[in-house]
């Protein structure tokens, strides 16, 4: 009987992905044969068949179902053995994997990035925007370490620390002529030209539902995906747009006009999987970021 192995393991789980042994033998760089005979071996060593291979897609028996189940959750916790085994602990070197909800990289990720380098510069950073289940995906499946996104439903497994209140405003590039010096009714809202992020952001159907509730009939001359791209309109033209007020602090040719009744505020929170390993990187991340957040006087959690 042959010993059971990683690769083993491996070459199941791609073949359950792609449904096709073709396409997870050139993915994994190894032959169509090699990939049979490997998971015939495996099949053999169990004692069980793994796949069912009668239809035109291959698909997993269900002790296949099974078995690979607890086959991710153990190559997962072999990553996660290796990185603890490589963690050192003076911060001299180390890696974090950070996930982020797409509007934050317009206010919060470059002053988080910048004091991540200034104290620990051996510190590496993989850095990617994503919608927030998808975050929490990767979090469940140790693809990421930490994620920052808002407070809410979440998926079991996930805990949420709050971080600070995140409140929205209309922005323009002056002062709006219908603003009292404090407020903004929100009916005056129906009468403006609007450039809104698309619908794709989180931020966008937070703004919808907020015109919904209130019953405006928005006029909406640009949809964009792209905060910067935004600002740069605003900053241009005479239309407005409706964005996190922390984005206004480093554009000082943007104005926030606060609404009546406001917006309502989102809490902004720091996500990892419940009893995942947290790295010495991972730690330290998650204390500057606190530190941050009090330096620059975001708003604390509600």
């Amino acid at each position: 009987m042959a010993a059971l192995e990683l690769r083993h393991l491996r070459y199941l789980l791609a073949v359950a992905e792609h449904g096709n042994f073709t396409r997870a033998a050139e993915d994994l760089h190894i032959s169509q044969p090699t990939l049979s005979h490997q998971i015939k071996q495996l099949e053999h060593t169990l004692g069980v068949q793994l796949l069912d291979r009668t239809g035109r897609t291959v698909r997993l028996t269900d002790a296949g179902e099974v078995y690979t189940d607890h086959a991710r959750r153990a190559l997962r916790d072999l990553a996660a053995a290796e990185r603890a085994v490589h963690d050192v602990h003076d911060l001299s070197r180390g890696h974090l994997r950070l996930a982020v909800t797409p509007t934050f990289t317009a206010y919060l990720i470059g002053p988080l990035v910048a004091e991540l380098h200034t104290r620990h510069p051996g510190i590496g950073l993989t850095l990617v925007e994503m919608a927030q289940d998808r975050i929490e995906a990767g979090l469940l499946g140790d693809d990421i370490d930490l994620g920052i996104a808002f407070a809410g439903p979440h998926l079991p497994g996930i805990t949420a620390t709050p971080l600070f209140t995140e409140t929205l405003s209309l922005v323009t590039a002056g002062r709006h002529p219908r603003a009292s010096p404090e407020l903004l009714p929100v009916r005056a809202l129906a009468e403006q030209q609007l450039a809104l992020l698309s619908g794709d952001f989180a931020t966008r159907s937070h703004i919808d539902a907020y015109l919904a509730d209130h019953h405006i009939a928005p006029r909406i001359v640009v949809e964009a995906n792209s905060i910067q791209a935004l600002t740069e309109i605003v900053r241009r033209t005479g239309l407005a747009t409706v964005l996190p007020d922390a984005i206004t602090h480093d554009h000082p040719h943007l104005t926030p006009v606060a609404l009546e009744p406001p917006l309502p505020a989102r809490t902004v929170t720091l996500l990892q999987r419940e009893g995942a390993y947290r790295s010495t990187a991972s730690r330290a991340f998650a204390q500057l970021t606190h530190d941050l957040v009090d330096t620059r006087g975001y708003a604390p959690p509600r």
